[in-house]
């Protein structure tokens, strides 16, 4: 949350891109390969989306993803992008542990920032044939720019801001790199792990996914963590879409700390220890049944099921389900003496070279 307000709060102006021409930005520059062939749909082919229509005439082979978790929907569908946005976690390539047997021996993909905006001229020289930011927060300003390089599929019309769901966004890129049957597949295979993740003792209970940012910070159910606690048959709070407004969460104020009194509350926070002891002392949150009851689940964002609860991709939730499914069952099983025992952290994939 702290890593998504400072994106969504970065503005800049808009650059030159002559840089698009360059013919010296090839792919021995960018560090990764073209995608690899494999479409099944007919080009061309149309995508609606927040601010119009991208029209992509063949099969991409130099994607650029300016969104935030797309790179996993790409590797899954066999395509390595030229380039990724970077949010957290530093891993090369932007591609994290989860998706290494997608990435392969492949090169990794470039590395993009969005810490003081969207990189332009980077986007430029690496000469993409189509740009996908639909987890993201493009401006109209920012499409406008990018469509001078390549088709952009941005945001999906109607929607908030870094809330579309896992399913479209795999639905949406598979038909943007005509892949729509492979995508399908995907949706199918992980629905299929979501339902039988599921537990019949989840079902009337209450959740919540919260972290720390100005004060407390909850998610709502266009948020895809709020939708994944919905996916396992939990509830959310009935006021809380109320409280969220057209944002993906919101923070709210002590008087309404009630609010996290769920039959399960996901914390994610940056340090395990410090922030679970720092959450423990405030006397408001202390009173509450869920602390005194031992409903809580704790995750460190840093560590890789913290970053998989964020991430809410293919790729990524397999990895999740493994890890917080049994902390939420401890959570909600009605015995205070059973604890929420921490999920073990595997160590992180060796990268590919």
């Amino acid at each position: 949350m702290r890593r998504l307000t400072s994106a969504l709060a970065a503005v800049v102006a808009v650059v030159t891109i002559s840089a698009c021409t360059n013919d010296n930005a090839g792919t021995a520059e960018t560090g990764a390969p073209a995608a690899s062939a494999g479409a099944t749909d007919s080009f061309p082919i149309t995508v609606e989306h927040k601010y119009g229509t991208a029209e992509i005439k063949a099969e991409p082979k130099r994607v650029v993803v300016a969104g935030l978790t797309e790179q996993d929907t790409l590797l899954a569908l066999g395509i390595v992008p030229v380039a990724t946005t970077e949010w957290f976690g530093e891993f090369p390539g932007a591609v994290w542990p989860w998706a290494q047997d997608e990435l392969g021996s492949a090169a990794k993909p470039q590395v993009l920032t969005y810490v003081d905006g969207i990189q332009y001229e980077k986007i430029a020289g690496l000469r993409p044939d189509l740009i996908i930011g639909l987890y993201s927060a493009l401006t109209q300003a920012d499409y406008d720019t990018l469509s001078k390089i390549a088709p952009v599929v941005a945001q999906p019309k109607g929607g908030i801001d870094y809330g579309i769901s896992w399913q479209d966004t795999v639905r949406t890129v598979s038909k943007s790199v005509g892949r729509s049957a492979a995508g399908e597949k995907i949706v199918a295979d992980v629905e299929g792990k979501l339902a039988a993740a599921k537990r019949p003792e989840f079902a009337g209970k209450s959740a919540l996914i919260s972290t720390l940012y100005e004060g407390y910070y909850v998610y709502g159910s266009q948020d895809p963590r709020g939708r994944l606690l919905k996916d396992l048959g939990f509830t959310l709070p009935a006021d809380l879409d109320a409280l969220t407004g057209k944002e993906f969460g919101v923070s709210i104020s002590k008087e309404r700390t009630d609010l996290l009194d769920t039959d399960a509350l996901v914390w994610l926070v940056p340090a395990y220890d410090a922030d679970k002891a720092k959450i423990h002392a405030d006397p408001l949150y202390a009173k509450l049944d869920v602390k005194t009851q031992g409903r809580e689940v704790f995750l460190e964002d840093g560590e890789l099921l913290g970053g998989a609860t964020s991430f809410i991709t293919p790729l990524s939730l397999p990895f999740l389900l493994d890890g917080l499914v049994p902390q939420l069952a401890a959570a909600v099983d009605g015995d205070p003496n059973t604890p929420v025992v921490r999920a073990s952290q595997p160590a992180p994939a060796p990268s590919a070279s």
